[in-house]
């Protein structure tokens, strides 16, 4: 049997800002955020795209990424690494880096 995948996902709203989530299944929640019934903040900033994703082997490191990149990054920092398409590697350098402290 096929071991589960989890993701931190980034939506670009219809005003530009941006929503990070964790999902197992990216496509069907960015349908979810779309119809209206995803997230409250997605709900008035529709339509959303789909501008990064990260894959974890489990939720655990699939919702902990979702939260650095909520509460430790400024906007100018998320861009960057979505451009980049960096937030993997700069979440585990984040995570080394707690680790050794």
């Amino acid at each position: 049997m096929k071991k589960k995948s989890y993701y931190t996902y980034v939506v670009r709203c219809s005003d530009n800002t941006l929503y990070c989530g964790y999902t197992d299944n990216v496509e069907k929640r960015v349908a979810k955020h779309n119809s209206g019934n995803g997230a409250k903040y997605t709900k008035t900033r529709r339509p959303v795209q789909l501008v990064a994703q990260v894959q974890f082997a489990d939720k655990s490191n699939a919702t902990k990424c979702e939260w650095w990149f909520k509460h430790k990054l400024i906007r100018k920092e998320k861009l960057q690494l979505i451009e980049s398409n960096g937030i993997k590697s700069a979440y585990e350098a984040y995570q080394m880096a707690r680790q050794k402290s």
